[in-house]
């Protein structure tokens, strides 16, 4: 890492990103301090994204999440990593008689949540996915985590405290990266802006955020099926997407990938340049110039607790 890269306000440093710079792998904390300092500067980021992509039916990936919720008065629902509150207040809307709990590691983006559901029948926390302490024994009937779980490391801690805190039939619904070959194009503008990434942090991608484990389906049903061992597993492919002027969408697509915060400015404008070329739309008589489309693949993990009763 340049002096040049350090003196630049625009390029995110941290523990972490020092820690892969140097070939040292980071530890937990290094991790959740990298996550806040990035949630910290830019506040909102992935809801940008994630609320304007859509898929076939119409739904983005907060509504096609919170289908998992049932529409009944009462329903305790617990929205982990819930960021700046996009699906609390997706959830809210529907039925403003559910009871709703939403915890995240940034204080930032909880003070906009805080804005978006200030109601008696939701309840905001400060807290670490891996120690969900002021959440009771067996008291929710829905935990949903939307695109979150792949950055928890680690994540067996996560998965206990969920069936800990999960009522007897009931569900945790999590929204996670999806196989790349499902969104055509998808692999080739992870790869640019991976490639930019690496020419400064070589080591990025192979000391990637989190637990990897979570992004194979292969090993993530392994690591459920431990914490869950009677629980019903099923994961669904889905894929979102945006379309407009190619400006827009170029940096909202960037935005949504954690690795193009690290790149100083000048680096980052080389790359949205020819990240621009790939998203570019064809265009044929009678439609608007320089358009674009962003494509991205998403996994709907759902566990269903065995029931008691």
């Amino acid at each position: 890492m340049t002096n040049r890269d350090i003196n630049d306000k625009s390029c995110l440093n941290s523990i972490w990103t020092d820690s892969i710079a140097n070939n040292k792998q980071p530890d937990g904390k290094a991790l959740l301090a990298h996550l806040k300092t990035v949630h910290q500067q830019h506040t909102g980021f992935t809801e940008k994204c994630a609320s304007i992509c859509r898929d076939k039916t119409g739904l983005n990936s907060y509504e096609w999440l919170a289908e998992i919720v049932p529409d009944i008065d009462g329903t305790r629902v617990l929205d982990l990593a819930c960021g700046s509150g996009p699906l609390l207040k997706i959830l809210y809307d529907r039925n403003k008689k559910l009871k709703l709990t939403g915890v995240d590691i940034s204080p930032e983006e909880l003070a906009l949540a805080k804005t978006r559901v200030s109601n008696n029948n939701t309840d905001l926390f400060e807290l670490k996915a891996q120690n969900l302490s002021a959440i009771s024994d067996n008291s929710l009937d829905v935990v949903l985590c939307h695109w979150a779980l792949t950055l928890m490391d680690p994540v067996t801690p996560v998965l206990n405290e969920v069936r800990r805190v999960l009522s007897s039939g009931g569900q945790f619904a999590a929204l996670i990266d999806g196989p790349m070959n499902a969104a055509p194009g998808y692999s080739d503008i992870h790869d640019l802006i991976y490639g930019y990434v690496q020419a400064k942090l070589p080591n990025y991608g192979e000391i990637d955020l989190g637990d990897p484990r979570i992004r194979s389906t292969d090993s993530l049903s392994n690591l459920v099926s431990k914490a869950f061992p009677e629980a019903t597993i099923n994961v669904e492919t889905n894929v979102v997407s945006m379309e407009g002027p190619i400006a827009e969408v170029t940096k909202t697509a960037a935005g949504f990938f954690y690795a193009s915060f690290v790149l100083p400015q000048e680096t980052r404008k080389t790359m949205l340049s020819n990240l621009s070329k790939l998203l570019a739309i064809s265009k044929k008589r009678g439609e608007l110039e320089n358009q674009g489309r962003f494509a991205m693949p998403v996994n709907r993990l759902v566990i269903k607790n065995k029931s008691t009763s």
